[in-house]
């Protein structure tokens, strides 16, 4: 959406409030689309001084899968942005601070960014998720699976001696 600010870039004290939907169904990542909803974008543009500050909110509902047991999660996302807005840019490497284009910015850049940005890397249906065995596939979070308890080839050595061990002291008894 663009959002036209030249009614404001040059006077102080005056703001500019904004309300709308962005649609993110169309992003991608790691093979999942979260952003079945719409986010919820609302927020206020204000003249500091001759400086232009945008703070803002984005809020949608995320449909995602537990990264242990791949069931289905809805996860409740709320994205604060806080930002500048400049006509012109002294230090052109400022990742913090928008350029306006004749007046106006593009808040679906400004609040895509952020909302793509503050994804958590890990969703769970429950912290202390169980997960998939990693050998059958059952999910663990229903009991336990009927695979044996596979022993790391790493460790493999160490096992013989513990049984070596054992059977010393079975003969001994």
């Amino acid at each position: 959406m663009r959002f036209n600010l030249q009614d404001i870039i040059h006077t102080p004290g005056v703001s500019k409030d904004f309300t709308y939907e962005l649609d993110l169904s169309g992003v991608s990542l790691f093979g999942e689309k979260p952003f079945n909803r719409p986010v919820k974008i609302s927020g206020t543009v204000r003249n500091m001084a001759g400086a232009l500050q945008l703070k803002g909110e984005a809020r949608t509902v995320l449909d995602t899968r537990c990264d242990r047991c791949l069931k289905p999660v809805t996860v409740d996302m709320f994205v604060p942005v806080e930002t500048l807005l400049a006509e012109e840019l002294e230090d052109e490497e400022n990742d913090e601070i928008y350029l306006l284009e004749d007046g106006g910015i593009e808040l679906d850049e400004v609040f895509s960014t952020a909302c793509i940005l503050a994804l958590d890397g890990k969703h769970l249906c429950k912290e202390d998720c169980k997960g998939l065995c990693p050998t059958c596939g059952k999910d663990l979070n229903e009991g336990p699976c009927n695979c044996g308890k596979e022993l790391d080839p790493r460790l493999a050595v160490l096992a013989k001696l513990l049984d070596k061990d054992s059977q010393d002291q079975d003969e001994e008894a």
